[in-house]
């Protein structure tokens, strides 16, 4: 809370003082008619303090407390904070964390296409492009942190469509979902550093968690042969996914896309530990500007994601 400022000789009795001291009797007991001059102003300068003072304090008190205020996961760094906002996200039935309702209206049938698919692979390579040149560029110095963490998939795209056009399929163009990702990203990280690590951490983080499930859709639909390694990667609040998500192969050819070198798990984890020393250099308002583009970024990859349909 604000202090009350204090006040010196100089300041109460001004230029030149208009009471008297003499000992007898004590100017205490001595009541005084017409206060003087000095006098008066001391008054009104105190009325003017005690004012502020009731209004500031409120104000002052609220603040203090709002900094005190524990947000969920803040306790274990930054990133859990991010990944306790992106559970949120979920519908009930897909996650306990899950705060949104079903949808009312039932998905359309769960029918991918492999046209459908190297659309979604497309797509996802340029947004991946976009995402390491932007790290490689490092217009803020955070960026620089995350060059080379093992997680980068453009590469293993470019492998996985080069072999897609081997077998004598049509690799199309980027589409609008694709696009429109990419450019986004990359005018945010020029000048918005915090809402680009989120979509950062949700497009890497995502796609290590949830490709098991796009894998295996995708490859009950083809009939191709589907299976999970033994190494299991613990997750946050016990969640389990396969290292290799659920991987696919068709004609024995297992995809890059789904595939790391090196542990999984600790690839992840030396992210996890970047990304929250970066954010320990963010304000209180910073941190939650960055989590607030969490829905932004599910928006986004959903739409890719629904290329697999079309």
């Amino acid at each position: 809370m604000a202090s009350r400022p204090s006040i010196s000789q100089s300041q109460l009795f001004l230029k030149k003082p208009h009471v008297i001291f003499s000992p007898k009797p004590p100017i205490f007991a001595t009541p005084i008619s017409k206060p003087t001059k000095s006098l008066n102003l001391f008054v009104l300068k105190s009325k003017k303090m005690a004012v502020v003072t009731a209004a500031v304090g409120p104000a002052a008190a609220a603040a203090e407390e709002k900094s005190k205020k524990r947000y969920p996961g803040e306790a274990k760094g930054f990133v859990e904070e991010m990944r306790f906002v992106a559970m949120k996200l979920h519908t009930k039935d897909q996650s306990k964390e899950g705060e949104k309702e079903a949808q009312e209206k039932p998905l359309p049938k769960w029918e991918p296409t492999i046209d459908g698919y190297l659309k979604f692979l497309v797509d996802s390579k340029l947004v991946y492009d976009t995402l390491e040149k932007i790290v490689d560029k490092a217009d803020f110095p955070e960026y620089a942190e995350f060059r080379n963490t093992g997680l980068e998939r453009a590469e293993s795209l470019a492998k996985d469509l080069e072999w897609f056009k081997e077998q004598g399929h049509s690799i199309p163009e980027p589409s609008s979902p694709g696009l429109s990702y990419a450019a986004y990203v990359e005018e945010l990280s020029k000048k918005d550093p915090q809402a680009f690590i989120c979509h950062f951490y949700n497009t890497y983080f995502a796609h290590s968690a949830g490709g098991r499930m796009i894998g295996k859709k995708v490859s009950k639909k083809f009939m191709l042969k589907f299976y999970k390694v033994e190494h299991m990667v613990q997750m946050p609040k016990g969640y389990r996914v396969s290292v290799a998500v659920a991987q696919t192969v068709l004609n024995g050819k297992e995809l890059e896309f789904y595939k790391w070198d090196g542990d999984l798990s600790q690839l992840l984890q030396n992210v996890r530990d970047k990304l929250n020393i970066v954010a320990e250099n963010w304000t209180r308002e910073e941190k939650n500007h960055c989590l607030e583009e969490t829905e932004k970024s599910f928006k986004f990859s959903g739409e890719i994601l629904r290329l697999i349909l079309s």
